[in-house]
């Protein structure tokens, strides 16, 4: 079958399955297997590819302990346990109250909310720190270059994008990241690791969900695209380039432990298009979102050579 033809058809038996879903739940009981995924496919009908930030996006959960609590343009993932949860990002300061919204229409206790978390430090995906921080009582965790953007509310100098990021409401952060040091919660254990690149702070996560036998693991990666302010060149900064392949590799050594990839904005994995199926395990590897990430880059590298030409 020609590639084009077969992504039609495997398009439409995604469409069939989520109407079946969705009409098996009006109609009337169905498993809880069929209602998980229902859940899932549900993220693909509200929500568009690249949809607004502040769009609310109905809660669902991942896998066991695991949950989408963010709105359709930016994720915001909770992590659950009977000692209290983590959440990871707030999204801006309008889309966090859709993340509490969230949170609380699962039927958690915001005040059980005892860390928060952060993929890179840009208003649209940590704007909303200081709302819920200040909701649920959460302590902070930062990395070490985070730290200062969270407290003071600015992008850093050193930042590709410094110049194109508004101030956000200033935050205290509580502790350190630590690459590789695992952030515990009880028996939570959240694992961060460094991924400079879209800002120089940037962190992703690796953790393993399980609900009885059945685990998976999952990787939070973050953005890693080489976008920039207009006078930035990432040539002109080799360090930081190496830095930034360095992070793109520790991705693509996950892959092993990879079963389900989440990305901060969802468009950059296609969890929306991966949801219609009413999984998130299918689809988009660790190796092959970290190629995609090198290709940009070099893409990017490449622009800027020849334009000293």
């Amino acid at each position: 079958m020609e590639p084009a033809l077969f992504a039609k058809f495997a398009s439409a038996c995604a469409l069939m399955a989520l109407a079946n879903s969705t009409q098996a739940l009006a109609e009337g009981p169905v498993t809880e297997a069929e209602r998980k995924q229902a859940e899932i496919a549900r993220f693909s009908q509200e929500c568009e590819k690249w949809d607004d930030w502040d769009k609310p996006a109905h809660p669902y959960r991942i896998h066991a302990n695991t949950y989408y609590v963010g709105t359709c343009g930016i994720a915001a993932i909770l992590i659950t346990s009977d000692d209290g949860h983590i959440l990871i990002d707030s999204g801006t300061e309008a889309g966090a109250q859709v993340v509490l919204d969230n949170i609380e229409s699962l039927g958690f206790a915001l005040e059980d909310v005892e860390i928060l978390l952060h993929s890179h430090e840009h208003f649209d995906h940590v704007g909303g720190h200081a709302l819920v921080a200040e909701r649920t009582g959460a302590r902070v965790g930062a990395s070490p270059l985070a730290k200062p953007v969270l407290e003071t509310g600015q992008v850093a100098d050193n930042d590709p994008q410094h110049a194109i990021h508004p101030a956000m409401a200033p935050v205290a952060v509580g502790f350190t990241l630590e690459s590789g040091r695992s952030v515990s919660l009880g028996k939570l254990r959240i694992y961060p690791f460094t991924t400079a690149g879209h800002t120089p702070g940037a962190r992703s996560y690796f953790w393993r969900s399980c609900e009885d036998r059945d685990c998976k693991a999952i990787v939070f990666a973050d953005s890693m695209s080489p976008v920039s302010s207009d006078d930035y060149r990432f040539s002109e900064h080799p360090d930081y380039v190496s830095e930034y392949r360095a992070g793109i590799e520790r991705v693509a050594g996950m892959s092993w432990r990879c079963d389900i990839l989440l990305t901060p904005h969802p468009s950059h994995s296609k969890m929306i298009e991966r949801a219609a199926a009413g999984r998130l395990d299918n689809g988009m590897s660790c190796e092959a979102f970290a190629a995609g990430k090198t290709e940009d880059l070099n893409a990017r590298l490449e622009r800027e050579a020849g334009a000293n030409q």
